[in-house]
Order: structure tokens, then sequence, then C-alpha cells
């Protein structure tokens, strides 16, 4: 028997913009609105959080506590949000019990310590490098999803998380090319092994995070993502904070502002709106995950690392080589493996 042809191009183009018709119309205009933004939030607020960290350790701070505050000192913005949405749905907060305060309590302080280990990676890498091993989370993050959630997982997932390995292995045998001048070879395998650790320690959180709305609440809805995404932070600025003034960082934050370069007026622009910025996108996100999915934001994860890189050359002047620009290379062929992977039959 004849083997039937093959669809033409065209045909799968006519078909692809009538799915994509058939998907618009099915979502009010204000859905696709709220999407782009939240996307927007995403790709413009976390590279700008990222060059921001860098901005600080560029002109003179020196605390890695300072940058971890400045993470999680935004959790208001979430309140913000969120309790105006409590009266518009006419729906009360989710009861806090015991087991889903420990679980509150356990994340926030492993996202504190998260905090901290990518602190010491932007202060230490550039941070076109910085952002391109932050992207190992998402390695991380299938595989503590496969090991603790039991989520799916199939060649193209294992396929795309060789590849970013392989892409990370590449930037670490180019360290002679890609550091600053007054960076020590020891300063460098710090940030570079923190940046990493932060990365598998993000994975971790995302697979804690799922088990606790499987198990523990039952449901996912946005918000009690926006919830959980406070209530976490909370914790997170009061270990956080606890910890900065027991080393008098906090207080030193003053007499930091006055060694900074571009003076105090710089110094505190910096930290109020790396404080914005982190939590616009942390909103964004949450946003991204509920109006489409988490493949959805795997996506523009993966482009705002290159905003980053680039962003970061511009304006620092950071190391570009050709190794560079090949991890790079790489790890977008790794994400497109993981997004079409996702998409996939096991």
């Amino acid at each position: 028997m004849d083997e039937a042809p093959p669809k033409s191009v065209w045909r799968h183009v006519s078909a692809y913009r009538t799915n994509l018709c058939e998907l618009y119309y099915s979502k009010p205009v204000s859905h696709w609105v709220l999407l782009f933004l939240s996307s927007m939030g995403m790709l413009v607020a976390f590279p700008a959080s990222s060059l921001l960290s860098r901005i600080y350790f560029a002109n003179g701070g020196k605390s890695k506590w300072v940058i971890s505050w400045i993470s999680v000192a935004g959790w208001p913005l979430v309140a913000i949000v969120l309790i105006p949405l409590y009266f518009f749905l006419k729906v009360f907060p989710t009861r806090l019990d015991l087991k889903l305060t420990s679980s509150y309590v356990v994340l926030g302080f492993l996202t504190s310590a998260d905090n901290l280990m990518y602190a010491y990676a932007y202060a230490y890498l550039p941070a076109s490098t910085a952002a391109l091993l932050a992207s190992t989370s998402l390695v991380f993050s299938a595989l503590f999803g496969y090991l603790l959630v039991k989520n799916s997982m199939n060649l193209l997932i294992i396929n795309s998380i060789v590849i970013i390995t392989a892409a990370m292995t590449i930037i670490a045998l180019d360290s002679s090319s890609d550091r600053y001048g007054y960076i020590t070879d020891r300063q460098y395998v710090v940030g570079f092994v923190w940046d990493i650790l932060g990365s598998a320690l993000h994975g971790l959180i995302f697979a804690l995070s799922e088990i606790v709305f499987v198990k523990l609440l039952g449901k996912r809805s946005f918000l009690v993502i926006l919830e959980q995404q406070l209530v976490v932070s909370l914790f997170a600025f009061i270990f956080t904070t606890t910890r900065l003034v027991v080393s008098e960082d906090f207080h030193g934050m003053k007499s930091e502002a006055t060694t900074f370069e571009g003076g105090e007026s710089a110094y505190y622009s910096v930290v109020i709106w790396g404080i914005i910025t982190f939590q616009l996108g942390v909103l964004g996100a949450t946003a991204v995950v509920f109006l489409s999915s988490t493949v959805m934001a795997g996506v523009l994860n993966a482009v705002r690392v290159p905003i980053t890189g680039i962003a970061a050359v511009i304006l620092f002047h950071d190391p570009i080589s050709g190794f560079k620009i090949l991890s790079l290379i790489i790890t977008f062929w790794g994400f497109g493996s993981y997004i079409y992977g996702s998409y996939s039959p096991v």
C-alpha cells in the first residue's frame, strides 16, 4: 500500500494559524492583556533586578546579606495585590494550620538561603555568566519534580538536562576569559559553585511548593499562589532581616551608602528599585503560571537569559567570548528540548 503523501508546509502553517485564532478567541481580551503585562513583567523586571544586583557590587556594595534582603523586602507589594482580591472575589484567606504554617516557614528559610547563594554569584561573576548559570534551575526543577512530585520525564527532558549541563561545563572551562580583573580565582570558583547550588535549591523549592499545593492545599488557584508567595516571602524576610541585624550589615548600610560610587542617592535608588523590580518579576511569573502554564513561564525564563546577558555586555562591558556565545546557544537548545518534551507524551 502506498503511503499517504505528507502534508505540505502551507497546510501546517494554516492549521497552526487556525489553532492560534481559536485559542485567542477562546479567552476574553482582558486575559491576553494581563498575560502580555505579566510576560513583560518577567522579561523586564527580572533582568533589571539582576543588573541592579551587579551594579550594587560594582559600585562599592559589599554585603551579600543586603542583596538577599532586597530580594524579599518587597513582600508588601504582594499583599497590595492580594488583599483587594479578597474583597472583589468575596472570599476568605486560606486558613493556616500547623502543617501549612510549618511548610511555609521551611520554604521561607530555604528561600532566604537561596537568595544568599545568588548574592555570592552576582558579587563574583559577570551578570551575563551568573544569569546563564542560574538557568540550570530548570534542570534541577525537572529532577526534583520527577523524584519528589512524581512528574513525568521523557527522553526529550533528559536530553535537555544533558545539554544544559554541557553548556555550563563550557563556561567552567572558559573561566580564564570570563571574569573581572579584580576577581581572584578563588572568588570566581566560589561564585560559580554558589550559583549552581542556588539553582539546585531553587529547583528543590519549586518541587516542595508543588507538594504543598497538591497534598496540603489540594488546589492551585491564583489566590492560593499569591498567598503562598506572600507568606513564604514574609518568613524569608524575617530570617534575612534577623541575620542582617545580627551581623550589623543593616546598620552598615548607612556607611556603605556614603562610600557608594554616585553617592547616597544612587545607593538608595539601587536598593529601592531592586526591591520593586524583583517583586514585580515574581508577580509577573505567578500570573503567567496561572494565566498560561509553567511551560510558558519556562519559555519566558529562557528568553530573559540573553536579555540579561546582552544588557550586561552593553552596560558593564562584561567579558564575552566565543565559548560563552556557544554556551548561550546550547542553553537555548536545551530549553527548546525541555519545552517540547513537556508537551510530548512520556
